[in-house]
């Protein structure tokens, strides 16, 4: 179920956001990243974050960006980042206020896609290969920051990369690289 699901969100969310952006951004190594991130922080189906005993939390869509965050703060201010972002949600129709992007990450996977691809853009470093799971692992730790990661014990932490390599498996998988 979950290459299936993953497959979906490729061809509805990803392939269309990467269609908003430069040609550039779109590789194989990309869309990996993108559907394993969507894994480990949604479970590619979890549009708003869900914190222990059900309560919703502060992260919103498939790549859970918190208001603060990177892809909802981060991308509208970074050099490399700000004129893609800003014609992204020129294209979706959103106002390019914190509040508004927020939201609507909610609902418009397409958004929330070219959001999660532009703050992967933002990290100085190459994407990794696509079966370059460790490398992957240590983007998605320094672009997402994970607090569960980072407030994790040794045996939460080791859970969590197990996790990602089961997601990146599932991504690869998907794409059929």
């Amino acid at each position: 179920m979950s290459i299936d699901r993953a497959r979906q969100i490729n061809d509805n969310a990803v392939t269309p956001a990467l269609a908003l952006l430069s040609v550039r951004m779109d590789s194989p190594a990309a869309r990996v990243m993108l559907l394993a991130i969507c894994g480990q922080e949604a479970d590619f189906r979890h549009r708003r974050q869900i914190l222990a005993g059900g309560a919703p939390g502060p992260a919103k869509s498939l790549w859970q960006g918190e208001r603060g965050g990177g892809m909802v703060h981060g991308v509208r201010g970074h050099v490399a980042t700000q004129a893609y972002a800003a014609a992204l949600y020129r294209a979706r129709g959103v106002e390019p206020t914190l509040d508004a992007i927020w939201n609507a990450i909610e609902v418009d996977d397409v958004l929330a896609a070219g959001l999660a691809r532009l703050l992967l853009w933002s990290d100085p470093r190459a994407l990794p290969a696509v079966s370059d799971v460790q490398a992957a692992w240590e983007l998605y730790l320094r672009t997402w920051r994970p607090g569960a990661y980072t407030g994790g014990t040794p045996a939460e932490r080791k859970r969590l990369r197990e996790k990602w390599a089961g997601y990146h498996r599932t991504a690869r998988e998907a794409l059929g690289v």
